[in-house]
């Protein structure tokens, strides 16, 4: 698939602006770390972007998020790989993430929020000022961002990052895409 039918498909089944924004967040993450790793980075894009496809449909049932985006994209071609890291990375399945993009997007979905909400409390409301020791001070204060699971953000040692290193490679990709997010 590529990725203007993703996007597409995307806007089929989400509504909610920041829902897409979160989306695209995690396309540009995912990319990044495919090119960092030497990935395909297309397909690790698309699971990005199409990670949280059912979310609207399911926010209600967390045990049933992810399933049924991996059925969506399952009945739409999508690779088997990409179809399993998105049903992976709801933690509520138990699936062993045990290749790199299953372990990717996983580390990837919350990191997100950390940076979105690092900026918004900046005065500027924007990413440019925003740099890693911001991010690691606000990432160290529990009652910051409290959605962003830390010990979700932390599964970056299972790529052979460190936080330091993910936070970095997370910020200068949604730094790369901040008009389209309005940050």
């Amino acid at each position: 698939m590529q990725r203007e039918d993703a996007l597409k498909l995307l806007h089929r089944y989400l509504k909610t602006p920041n829902l897409i924004k979160h989306s695209l967040a995690v396309e540009a993450i995912m990319r990044a770390l495919a090119r960092h790793f030497g990935e395909d980075e297309d397909k690790w894009g698309l699971a990005g972007l199409l990670h949280d496809i059912d979310y609207e449909e399911t926010k209600g049932d967390p045990l049933r998020h992810s399933l049924v985006g991996g059925e969506i994209l399952e009945r739409e071609g999508l690779d088997p790989e990409i179809v399993y890291a998105v049903k992976a990375h709801n933690e509520a399945h138990g699936l062993p993430r045990e290749d790199g993009l299953s372990r990717a997007l996983y580390a990837s979905d919350p990191l997100t929020g950390l940076i979105v909400a690092a900026a918004l409390i900046r005065p500027e409301k924007k990413l440019s000022p925003v740099d890693v020791p911001f991010l690691l001070n606000r990432y160290h204060e529990k009652s910051f961002a409290r959605g962003a699971k830390r010990e979700q953000i932390a599964s970056c040692r299972e790529l052979g990052l460190s936080l330091e290193e993910f936070l970095a490679l997370g910020l200068e990709a949604m730094k790369g895409i901040a008009e389209e997010l309005g940050l």
